[in-house]
């Protein structure tokens, strides 16, 4: 009967005990308990943590005979099937000693004894890892059998230590079974409690990954292309169907842009922002949260709005500049959950990175127009001289020909100067370089033979506009027409396996490397090629003095139907 009383006071201490671990398994300190511990900041907190289960295990024991019963084993034991042999004998060697001071016939061997518990624990932890089944480490009936064999040696500790041995005998026949079965269920529960713990967060991290993934496969690239009211929209409905929550609104800088739930009445887009935690969270930059107790919360636009909780969130763009704001709101009775919060700050980067793409890939359209137009600007002036002082010789001496001169020079100038889109057809290219050939053969005459070498099968292949013809005007400029004999230009349009490859050479041969040797036109061109398709593509240039000059162009080749 008196052994069966202990166990129960014994059981009542323990239950205190479990109280208190679950109460701290609400907090992140557990949360690196959840998992075989290997960093030593980890390790670091293992041992902390289950030291301080050791140490209280032995305050919350009952003094029996000038010893305690106790439920210090399950700190000990814990910490060496978390931490391994290092951690467990630590956590051991730690409670051992308070143990030790407290004094009592049993101080030594009890010291001893919770240094081997937590050494058979960490024993434990290095065959399962080794075994590879870390799994088991975190099995309930695998730290309450660690647990009840290290009972048995403690048992077993105190009968070989402690003296005199008559009262060792009796005090282990008065606690032996009251301290193994308290014990081992003990630890069988802290596991499960870490058990639970690791259980939830597996839950909330499921939840928050499969709900994330659904919302950016839904809302992929919306925001990238324009952060207007139209695409706010379309964005705030999907938010509000996935999270589950009363209302959404999505605002700029200055004005709503979108809501869609609760309050759609009075909450309209293309109202200028008069929310103070709105205008908070822009002018901070940070996260703003009105709960409706401990922050108060009343919708600025109607007193009687049924919406009493908001989460408002930044969007940022280029350099961190906050660009709005993602508001969630629940209505009075309801309460935000932290996967709300979590995941709202989540889908919140998540569009703030479409923001910042979309901005990016407009600054990159403005910069390619604008590198577009400098080509164009690039145009000699004195070629349309040129070409007119031609055109003039050529009418004395022949109508037709100056007719067509003049329909090659309109040619030239209108794919020069209105390209209907960026990326145009070689067929269409070659057309805007072959004006300008017939334009300079026109003027040299016969010291200018021009050969163009362009399969059928290639010529719906696309590329940027206005690639070729600076190069070509470079081959006439800076090399045949420095000639004083015939000068040959030969256009290439070949296939090298996945790769369009496209080459002017010239018989000149007085391309000179230097860093300024391509020119303002060729380096743009290579700029754009490698912006556009990667640093495999671009210019190469290769030359022979007196003898050629050849550029080569590297494109990706196209599937033709």
């Amino acid at each position: 009967m008196y052994e069966f009383n202990l166990v129960l006071l014994l059981l009542q201490q323990m239950c205190v005990y479990l109280v208190i671990a679950w109460l701290m398994s609400k907090t992140r300190l557990f949360i690196p308990l959840t998992q075989v511990t290997v960093r030593l900041p980890h390790k670091l907190l293992c041992y902390v943590t289950f030291s301080f289960f050791c140490i209280m295990g032995t305050y919350f024991g009952l003094h029996i005979e000038d010893s305690i019963a106790n439920t210090r084993a399950i700190g000990a034991v814990m910490g060496g099937l978390l931490g391994g042999p290092l951690v467990g004998g630590l956590v051991g060697l730690t409670g051992g000693l308070h143990r030790y001071a407290m004094g009592g016939m049993t101080a030594f061997s009890c010291m001893i004894s919770t240094i081997v518990e937590g050494l058979l624990g960490g024993l434990m932890h290095r065959i399962l890892v080794n075994r590879g089944r870390a799994d088991l480490l975190f099995n309930p009936i695998t730290a309450g059998a660690t647990t009840f064999v290290a009972e048995v040696l403690q048992m077993g500790i105190i009968l070989l230590i402690a003296r005199p041995y008559n009262e060792a005998l009796h005090l282990v026949e008065s606690i032996a079974a009251p301290m193994v079965v308290t014990n081992t269920v003990g630890s069988a529960m802290f596991m499960r409690i870490l058990l639970d713990k690791r259980a939830m967060l597996e839950k909330y991290t499921s939840a928050f990954s499969t709900t994330a993934l659904k919302v950016a496969a839904l809302t992929e690239g919306i925001l990238r292309n324009g952060f207007n009211q139209e695409n706010s929209m379309r964005v705030a409905h999907v938010l509000y169907q996935e999270l589950d929550i009363s209302a959404v609104a999505i605002t700029d800088c200055e004005k709503l842009l979108a809501f869609t739930g609760t309050g759609d009445d009075h909450h309209l887009p293309g109202r200028p922002i008069s929310s103070g935690l709105t205008l908070r969270a822009i002018e901070t930059g940070e996260v703003v949260y009105a709960d409706g107790n401990a922050v108060p919360y009343r919708c600025s636009l109607d007193s009687h709005c049924k919406l009493g909780s908001t989460l408002v969130i930044p969007l940022r763009g280029e350099n961190g500049k906050v660009v709005g704001t993602i508001k969630l709101y629940e209505v009075k009775n309801r309460l935000f959950s932290s996967i709300n919060r979590t995941l709202g700050e989540g889908i919140a980067r998540l569009f703030s990175a479409q923001i910042l793409a979309g901005q990016y890939e407009r600054q990159k359209q403005l910069l390619t127009q604008s590198e577009i137009k400098l080509l164009h600007a690039q145009v000699n002036p004195h070629f349309l001289f040129n070409a007119l002082n031609t055109l003039v010789a050529v009418i004395r001496r022949d109508k037709d020909q100056a007719c067509e001169l003049v329909q090659y020079l309109s040619t030239f100038f209108r794919k020069n100067l209105k390209r209907p889109a960026e990326v145009v057809t070689l067929a269409d290219e070659m057309d805007h370089v072959n004006a300008y050939l017939q334009i300079e053969q026109a003027r040299f005459q016969s010291r200018l033979h021009v050969q163009l070498n362009l399969q059928e099968s290639l010529s719906m292949q696309h590329l940027p506009a206005f690639t070729l013809q600076p190069i070509v005007e470079n081959a006439i400029k800076h090399g045949t027409s420095q000639l004083l004999g015939t000068g040959e230009i030969v256009i290439n349009a070949s296939t090298q396996g996945k790769w369009l490859v496209l080459t002017i050479e010239d018989n000149a041969g007085l391309y000179q490397p230097g860093p300024d040797a391509q020119g303002l036109g060729m380096t743009l061109v290579d700029k754009r090629l490698r912006a556009r398709y990667g640093d495999a593509c671009g210019i190469q240039v290769e030359c022979q003095p007196e003898r050629f000059t050849r550029v080569t162009l590297r494109l990706p080749l196209e599937e033709m139907p």
